[in-house]
């Protein structure tokens, strides 16, 4: 039988005296005395607590395999946003240097359907408050720009959005810089309640019209398509709000403006 202090790939029958053993089995049996002792004096400390019981894994069935996978989309939603800003200069590539006001004046001009005479058009009329002091300059539709590198190239890009009017929509723009030219990588309008920059995501959320949820829609940026793709598509619990009460004020963007 192997001693109590036998080693693997030692051979039990040692050839050590039992006198040399006795003294460090003895310690061993008085340690685990004095451990058992200690156990007991601290009640049930240390003992194993069961952690209830585990929900049976179930796993996933798979419905209709007789039906032939699908190869292609069966619409076009436009995955892929990557525009370039034609007629719109960035002085010394800096993304800072484009002017906001001058970038959402050229969408609307490539877009007279939507905002001269579509349901934009008090956005149209208003950006001629843009830049001017007080009051009048309020009723500017274009909001505070953020720039933070969403593209991973160690340069800023711009995360710029407008009201679009009238309504309760505000148009969100995500551009680049690409080869001295600007790009519009990503663009997206909704009935917003909060819009974050995280990482290399953009991250919007709207009102839900069931009570106590919310859409959460993010875009991260993709190298391979030199855009940003919606990653994220989830309709999320916020608490048990009534709908009116869901609107509440939209925290500030977590990158800081110039």
């Amino acid at each position: 039988m192997v001693g109590a202090d036998a080693r693997p790939g030692l051979d039990s029958r040692s050839t050590v005296p039992p006198a040399r053993r006795a003294p460090r089995t003895t310690r061993a049996v008085a340690a685990v005395a004095l451990l058992l002792a200690a156990a007991s004096g601290c009640g049930d400390a240390g003992d194993l607590v069961g952690a209830g019981s585990t929900p049976t894994a179930i796993s996933p069935d798979r419905l209709w395999p007789q039906l032939t996978p699908a190869s292609s989309p069966a619409f076009e939603i436009g995955e892929v946003d990557s525009q370039i800003m034609a007629g719109v200069s960035v002085p010394g590539d800096d993304v800072r240097e484009v002017d906001p006001v001058a970038l959402v004046r050229a969408e609307i001009k490539k877009d007279p359907g939507s905002y001269a005479d579509g349901g934009y058009v008090e956005t149209a009329r208003r950006m001629a408050d843009c830049g001017k002091q007080g009051a009048a300059g309020k009723r500017c539709p274009v909001l505070q720009p953020y720039y933070r590198d969403l593209t991973g190239d160690g340069r800023k890009d711009l995360t710029l959005g407008f009201r679009q009017l009238p309504g309760d929509v505000t148009a969100v723009r995500v551009y680049t810089v690409e080869r001295h030219r600007l790009v519009r990588v990503m663009h997206w309008e909704d009935a917003v309640s909060g819009v974050e920059l995280a990482g290399r995501s953009v991250i919007i959320r709207s009102p839900s019209e069931v009570a106590g949820y919310e859409y959460r829609l993010q875009w991260t940026w993709d190298p391979q398509q030199k855009s940003m793709l919606l990653t994220h598509d989830e309709m999320l619990r916020t608490g048990s709000r009534s709908l009116g009460d869901e609107r509440s004020p939209a925290p500030g963007p977590s990158a800081s403006s110039r």
